[in-house]
């Protein structure tokens, strides 16, 4: 029975309010059925005390502001983890399924953190160290489980509703939430994430908590205790008198090296997962959130941020295509409109913020009908750089990701490509791969010679035939139906011949001139 508690009717009610109003929103419509949507305010509610699942989710779809208006937006973003901690009933559950009576010499019950999925407590070893115990949230993983298999299925019954970039879109966001939360749910896979991570970023100069293997579990993860402010405390990173443009830089610094060099990245750097020490050192937090990059798409972010930079907009526009955000088909001449707007707007110094973000939405808001796009690959990427971009404007006036972070990240451009600290270890490198460029030129030429050459077709491109098939398809199928209901309609009546004649006719223009 206790699992039919996260199907009762009112919470299914909940939930298809919320997805009700981000479908009216994306179509911008007032009602449906004679529902209306929720306000950007009671949205917000609605959402947090739903619970988990939907702060996630939430989170996700704020990075689409080519969705949503600039008051839903606002809202959304306002959204955090920080939730009540768990009833001491629950915790206690929780705390003996982890841990025997033993394992420590002191735990204190009340958590000094209460974030959506785990809660995070102060214990002490028999030795005296201090450490941090994450415990999962009771019944969370069923609780997620359910609200996935709702959210499934109102997407099933909102999906015809949508064109077909929107639709393919939502269902990679729904698709890449779901996937992502069940395993931040988790905490062996957190683990895995954690030791992966700090091995990975060993010599970044970023520190982060070193794991008790042995008290982890499931249900568990334990780790040493970091001392440090958060990331947003302006007051006290002031008052240690701490250089916020080189935490910044620091920061951007880290993030171009896992996106861009080795493509395996923390997705979830809010402020209360970033803690800055007293020397000014950073310290990242929590692992449930680790995304790798295919390399296709760090190829087309290095391409965007190069073009960008450069304000060359066609350069733009082409490596948004191969990373997937912008549709295959979309017209070249109106999306380089689009983004010389954007860019004249982030590149102006005497905009504040305020003013800056109007006229972006303004300009967004005409390009409603383009064909943006949201695959899995790009979910999180926008997420994390729309958070560090968040970051930097709690220290720097009119902080914003085009005037402030691409000249960093465009030092980091020859890195991750590959270039080496010098000329000479580059040149190394490069007549290493000499025997193997050859050997590629003859496959070349051999395949050319003996009519073997082909062409391989991005994703992007597959989906676009798939859809033009489907259009095509369709079209003359509906076309079809007439012909055939024409004859159907003679047979049944001849006396009906004009109406049969009609039908065929229509039938036949619709083949003609489509």
């Amino acid at each position: 029975m206790s699992k039919l508690k996260y199907y009762k009717i009112t919470r299914i009610y909940s939930i298809f309010r919320f997805l009700l109003t981000i479908y009216l929103v994306i179509k911008k419509r007032e009602s449906f059925l004679g529902i209306r949507a929720l306000k950007p305010k009671k949205l917000k509610q609605t959402i947090v005390t739903l619970g988990a699942s939907f702060i996630k989710l939430a989170q996700v779809l704020a990075t689409r502001s080519d969705f949503f208006d600039e008051e839903y937006l606002r809202e959304l973003k306002e959204l955090h983890d920080k939730l009540p901690p768990m009833k001491p009933h629950e915790f206690e559950q929780v705390f003996k399924q982890s841990f025997s009576a033993d394992t420590f010499a002191s735990c204190d019950p009340q958590p000094i953190a209460s974030a959506s999925i785990g809660q995070v407590h102060i214990a002490y070893t028999h030795q005296g160290e201090k450490l941090a115990v994450k415990l999962r949230r009771y019944d969370i993983q069923r609780k997620v489980r359910a609200d996935i298999q709702i959210i499934t299925l109102f997407n099933a019954l909102f999906k015809p509703l949508f064109s077909h970039y929107t639709k393919n879109s939502i269902e990679a966001v729904i698709s890449e939430f779901s996937k992502m939360i069940l395993q931040e749910v988790s905490f062996t896979h957190e683990l895995q994430n954690l030791i992966k991570f700090s091995q990975t970023y060993k010599d970044s100069g970023v520190k982060f908590p070193t794991p008790f293997i042995q008290y982890c579990s499931e249900t568990a993860l334990v780790m040493s205790f970091e001392e440090g402010f958060r990331f947003d405390d302006k007051a006290h990173i002031l008052q240690h008198d701490i250089d916020f443009h080189q935490i910044i830089a620091k920061l951007v610094n880290f993030y171009t090296q896992q996106m861009l060099i080795n493509g395996y990245f923390h997705a979830d750097p809010h402020p209360g997962n970033l803690l800055v020490t007293k020397e000014g050192g950073l310290i990242l937090l929590d692992f449930g959130m680790v995304k790798t990059i295919p390399n296709y798409a760090r190829i087309a972010i290095i391409s965007l941020i190069k073009a960008a930079h450069e304000q060359d907009y066609e350069t733009y526009i082409s490596a948004s295509k191969k990373l997937g955000t912008i549709a295959y088909e979309a017209p070249v001449s109106e999306l380089a409109e689009f983004t010389s707007q954007m860019f004249d707007i982030f590149s102006n110094n005497n905009l504040s913020s305020e003013s800056m973000q109007k006229l972006a939405f303004d300009v967004l808001s005409s390009t409603r009908n383009l064909p943006f796009k949201l695959p899995s690959d790009a979910i999180y990427i926008l997420r994390v750089s729309a958070i560090v971009e968040g970051l930097g404007t709690t220290y720097i006036e009119n902080f914003n990701g085009i005037k402030d972070i691409l000249p960093i990240l465009q030092q980091n451009i020859p890195k991750a490509l590959g270039a080496k600290e010098s000329i000479i270890e580059t040149l190394i490198d490069e007549i290493k791969d000499l025997p193997f460029i050859t050997k590629d030129f003859k496959t070349a030429l051999r395949k050319i010679s003996n009519d073997e050459l082909t062409v391989e077709l991005s994703n992007d491109q597959v989906d676009w035939l798939k859809k033009s098939l489907h259009d095509q398809v369709k079209s003359y199928a509906v076309s079809f139906v007439f012909l055939i209901s024409s004859i159907a309609v003679l047979l049944y009546d001849k006396s009906l011949k004009e109406l049969a004649l009609g039908l065929f006719v229509f039938g036949i223009a619709r083949i003609l001139y489509k």
